[in-house]
């Protein structure tokens, strides 16, 4: 228990960070309709289906790999305008714009503006928004990412932003550069071809 509160002492600008931010994003989706477990009310761990209706619902699922890569590529920004600073811009507050960026985007991601966009452009038509649960999940998902490029070697980092999404590419159809083209510019092939997925696993699961 000492080594605990000793930790926190040394780290509390860091927790402190953590609870602030997860506990806002969870107030506002609260109050604003979100579901606390998503719309069954069941708590779970994973969910590997980006098809089922508990995709984004969950503690974890296919797109935590890109939340993870979202830590990475914050902490890269960052550390870039950082260099701009010499000595202005302590890791400490990084890792603070780090997660209200994220914060910012579950925010905004669980509006009907983006869940609409959802809907009329991926794959995601049955599309209802993340449980609270998983939005503040994706944040300390971030958190992970952060502290994978905080403390690995660039080539690790970059090594690791790869494999998620070469991995998801295979495995799910989608990762995090074609959800941000099929936002930004919908493809009508790349949605074609996500969906043959789920032609596929529907065949294999008869």
């Amino acid at each position: 228990m000492s080594y605990i509160i000793i930790l926190f002492k040394k780290y509390q600008f860091i927790f402190w960070s953590i609870i602030v931010v997860c506990s806002l994003v969870a107030s506002i989706e609260l109050y604003t309709g979100r579901s606390l477990f998503g719309p069954d009310g069941k708590f779970g761990w994973w969910e590997s289906s980006v098809w089922s209706s508990e995709n984004s619902q969950r503690v974890a699922d296919a797109y935590s790999f890109s939340h993870i890569i979202h830590g990475i590529i914050f902490f890269a920004l960052l550390s870039l305008i950082a260099k701009k600073f010499p000595g202005k811009f302590p890791i400490k507050y990084r890792f603070l714009i780090a997660l209200i960026l994220e914060a910012g985007w579950e925010l905004l991601e669980n509006s009907p503006l983006i869940i609409n966009r959802y809907r009329e452009v991926t794959i995601s038509l049955g599309y209802v928004g993340d449980s609270v649960l998983n939005s503040v999940s994706d944040v300390l998902m971030v958190i992970v990412g952060f502290l994978i490029a905080r403390y690995s070697k660039v080539w690790i980092s970059i090594a690791i932003i790869i494999v998620f999404e070469v991995g998801c590419l295979f495995w799910v159809r989608d990762n995090l550069t074609l959800n941000v083209i099929m936002l930004v510019s919908p493809s009508e092939s790349i949605k074609t071809w996500q969906s043959e997925g789920h032609e596929l696993l529907n065949i294999k699961d008869n």
